[in-house]
């Protein structure tokens, strides 16, 4: 059996790509906005993005399911509320290119939660990997030093609160990715900008304001929803780790469009992390396993030895979503850690 991953790669990259602009232009918004204030406004931003496809699909019984409303309240707290506060924290004090390059810890973090928490199987080379973004990120703070390891310890709690996230909305299946974005969005950047008013003052002028919903709509809210769909299908620490290309994609623009000076360690840190980023990409994983009965929601094919009920007329190549049924099964071929394989071995 042929297991098809190109497409949900596809969508996380460009989920990588888009989140990745939002560093440098989020280091120039704070100079007029507090940190709470521009987390509000850009997950509202985010909101607003995927609203209208967030009115459509899911299941409707699976939303009721204690479960499943816990794991999205705890996405919600830790990846809408706490992450992107302490991830603006941090960028106030330290380049946006620096900054961009630590949120590849974020790989790391998900990486351990995965295999420690979720039942995600880690391989020697995945364990390789997430060492050589590690160590990339202590090449980063070393030339700053307590500085620099403020700045970093602020920018690693967050990539904890979002390897939380990531592992979390993996396993949502009641929602879809545009309708767990959209809940994402309004209780986190409601909460954070009634903050940000309160103790900051909120935004003083609607230029900033505009920007700032902008960059949320782009690289967070439909990053968000693109990532998300794509974890579902690849697994929290395989998708987190083509999503760790997005620091790249702030480093770039901070030092072309913001002219920020290139430093060695910078480019140093990472050539380590796209060395990291090869040996996950490189891995395989292939044994006999069984699956227990299931229900749930998500976005599918017919050609992937998993979904074998028939839609009349619905060639098996193509991905549609609705609420199915899987029946007890086992087999073998290769896989990653989807939602049909959280299983450690």
């Amino acid at each position: 059996m042929r297991h098809t991953a190109s497409l949900p790669a596809l969508s996380c990259l460009l989920a990588a790509l888009l989140f990745g602009a939002s560093t440098p232009f989020s280091k120039v918004l704070l100079s007029s906005v507090g940190p709470l204030t521009l987390a509000g406004l850009l997950y509202l931003g985010a909101a607003v993005a995927v609203l209208p496809a967030s009115l459509r699909g899911g299941s409707a019984e699976l939303r009721r399911d204690r479960r499943q409303q816990s794991l999205l309240g705890l996405a919600v707290l830790f990846g809408g509320g706490i992450g992107p506060v302490l991830l603006l924290f941090g960028l106030r004090a330290a380049p946006a290119a620096s900054v961009s390059l630590w949120l590849n810890a974020e790989t790391v973090a998900t990486a351990l939660l995965a295999w420690g928490l979720f039942h995600e199987h880690l391989d020697r080379r995945t364990w390789v990997a997430a060492g050589l973004v590690l160590l990339g990120g202590v090449l980063l703070a070393a030339p700053d030093g307590a500085a620099g390891l403020r700045t970093g310890s602020l920018v690693a709690l967050a990539c904890v609160c979002w390897g939380l996230d990531n592992n979390l909305t993996a396993l949502v299946s009641g929602f879809t990715p545009a309708q767990t974005t959209a809940v994402k969005g309004l209780v986190a950047g409601s909460v954070n900008l009634a903050l940000g008013m309160i103790l900051e003052g909120g935004v003083q002028s609607v230029g900033p304001l505009g920007v700032a919903l902008l960059v949320g709509a782009l690289s967070y809210g439909l990053s968000i929803m693109l990532y998300i769909s794509a974890a579902q299908q690849l697994g929290a620490t395989r998708s987190q780790l083509i999503f760790s290309t997005s620091p790249f994609m702030g480093m770039a623009l901070a030092w072309t469009l913001f002219d920020e000076p290139v430093h060695p360690a910078q480019v140093g840190a990472a050539a380590f992390m796209m060395m990291g980023l090869y040996f996950m990409l490189t891995a395989r994983h292939e044994h006999q396993h069984a699956h227990e009965a299931l229900f749930h929601t998500h976005s599918h094919r017919h050609d992937d030895g998993h979904h074998n009920h028939v839609h009349a007329g619905l060639p098996a190549w193509v991905r549609h979503t609705h609420p199915h049924r899987h029946e007890p099964a086992t087999h073998a071929h290769p896989h990653l850690p989807d939602l049909h394989h959280r299983h450690k071995h």
